[in-house]
């Protein structure tokens, strides 16, 4: 969820080689690239499938690591690319720009704020045949502790599966936006200076509203609508209702008793409970024994680990 919150990639094709500091509130971050240049968004679909993996494994009661053995014709395929010899080495460069670019932040990542450096990846090993054009086999990625703290901690948002189709990286990143801050609501609106600030972009604002404009035009998105306000410089998503009700994902979870919102309102003051109950359904991966208790629980835990909005 941190990865969809906050801008950590580069929204650029080209190598970007110059440190990036965000601020969003309390919360900070500074990025800095490796000479090979910023991860990109693009990379980052090496970590969505590691997750992938690391999340089945943990919803059938497997046992998990940071280590993670990557089929590379299986992740080709899994993020809609080509399986050409030039797909293979830009899975190459991924890597060395995941492993080279590293972070300082106070964003916490389960129950933990970490403020030292680290890495998206720690390490990386790769199994070639022989030979300099030799195929890419397989590749071992190892997590770093920031991120696999936070898978463990499933906070972990499922995806379209037409996030892989979308060819601009701001069109990537806006629809992360969305999923993180619409989810299963009906609506969400932010302000387009805002948007521009959450999603990372290099652009001028002029040129980001006119990007905004075209989204809302050419309508793709998955899971959502976009639609610019121009009296009120804002941007209004929709929930398309494309979403498997994640009720439905893993066994019936059942509606909640009126009473449990309003011990949600007092585990979680000053937090919209009904947005609550969303993340909360689209975080739990089976119907616990007690659902209503288990909610309680969680807007507990999330109102410990954030505080007021």
């Amino acid at each position: 969820m941190q990865h969809m919150e906050h801008p950590f990639y580069s929204l650029s094709k080209k190598p970007e080689t110059s440190v990036k500091r965000y601020r969003n509130g309390d919360h900070w971050l500074e990025i800095t690239p490796s000479v090979k240049g910023l991860a990109t968004i693009y990379d980052k679909d090496i970590l969505i499938y590691c997750i992938s993996q690391i999340m089945a494994k943990l919803k059938h009661g497997e046992p998990v690591s940071p280590r993670v053995r990557i089929n590379s014709h299986e992740l080709l395929i899994f993020t809609n690319r080509g399986t050409s010899g030039r797909e293979y080495i830009s899975l190459m460069d991924a890597l060395d720009r995941l492993e080279g670019t590293r972070i300082r932040t106070n964003i916490v990542s389960g129950d933990e704020e970490q403020i030292d450096g680290f890495g998206l990846i720690d390490a990386s090993s790769i199994r070639r045949k022989q030979g300099l054009d030799g195929r890419l086999l397989w590749c071992e990625v190892k997590l770093s502790d920031w991120v696999f703290n936070a898978i463990k901690n499933e906070e972990v948002l499922t995806l379209h599966r037409d996030y892989f189709r979308l060819r601009k990286p701001i069109e990537r990143r806006v629809y992360e936006l969305a999923r993180k801050h619409c989810g299963q609501q009906k609506s969400w609106k932010i302000t387009l200076k805002h948007l521009l600030m959450k999603s990372g972009s290099q652009s001028p604002e002029k040129r980001f509203r006119q990007m905004i404009k075209q989204l809302a035009v050419h309508d793709h998105l998955p899971d959502y609508q976009v639609f610019f306000d121009e009296v009120a410089d804002m941007v209004v998503f929709t929930n398309r209702g494309t979403m498997t009700p994640p009720s439905l994902i893993e066994g019936h979870i059942p509606p909640l008793k009126s009473e449990t919102y309003d011990r949600a309102r007092q585990a979680a003051p000053g937090w919209d409970v009904r947005h609550l109950e969303s993340e909360w359904r689209d975080w739990i991966v089976e119907a616990p024994r007690d659902v209503d208790a288990a909610f309680v629980g969680f807007c507990r835990k999330w109102f410990e680990k954030r505080g007021r909005p």
